[in-house]
């Protein structure tokens, strides 16, 4: 249970790290990018700005994301401005950045603590499907499912069919989602290695 706690208390560390600054801003300007590409669907949208928090979670831990979310989400608005401006959306999304932080920092403490390079890519692969499992799950399904319906924006009588169309639309998005990440996340983390981390190669 310490070394959870851990995770937050290493992760707000890494705010005084210029890198960390410097590559979270670059990858919230990422994200505003992928989420201009955002195909808007019945009951909710497709895009793959998840992957800029997912890299952020894994660099920085859950402290990190967690803010990242937030900004990823006011900044979103601010740069592409539709309808009105909902805090409880922002919550939303910095729960989503703490569900990547979780999973993906220091490739979750609980599957292991210090491996070979197999077993941490091992690690980092099993992570990420966990971690995009839950996201769907908890965010993607209930509570922006819930927060529409909030807002009026689902009637509460077309909840279920709301729930019914997003877990179809994110069941095959999945095949997408999975390798995505099993490409981005080992390839974020050798270049941050290379770039900030040369004496740990």
């Amino acid at each position: 249970m310490e070394s959870f706690f851990n995770l937050f208390k290493d992760s707000a560390a890494e705010l005084k790290k210029v890198s960390c600054l410097t590559i979270t801003g670059v990858f919230i300007a990422i994200s505003m990018l992928i989420e201009s590409f955002t195909i808007e669907i019945p009951y909710g949208k497709i895009n793959f700005a998840f992957l800029a928090i997912a890299v952020i979670g894994l660099l920085f831990g859950p402290t990190v994301s967690f803010i990242s979310g937030g900004l990823c989400d006011i900044v979103g608005y601010i740069v592409h401005p539709q309808g009105g401006f909902f805090p409880i959306y922002i919550l939303i999304a910095m729960f989503q950045g703490l569900i990547y932080g979780i999973c993906l920092y220091r490739k979750s403490p609980w599957m292991m603590k210090r491996a070979e390079k197999k077993a941490s890519n091992l690690a980092i692969y099993i992570s990420a499907v966990i971690a995009r499992l839950l996201d769907v799950a908890i965010i993607n399904l209930i509570l922006n499912t819930k927060a529409n319906m909030h807002y009026g924006f689902i009637p509460e009588t077309a909840f279920w069919e709301a729930v019914t169309a997003r877990l179809i639309k994110n069941a095959v998005e999945l095949a997408a989602d999975i390798p995505l990440l099993f490409v981005m996340l080992p390839f974020a983390l050798l270049l941050y290695r290379r770039a900030f981390l040369r004496s740990a190669v």
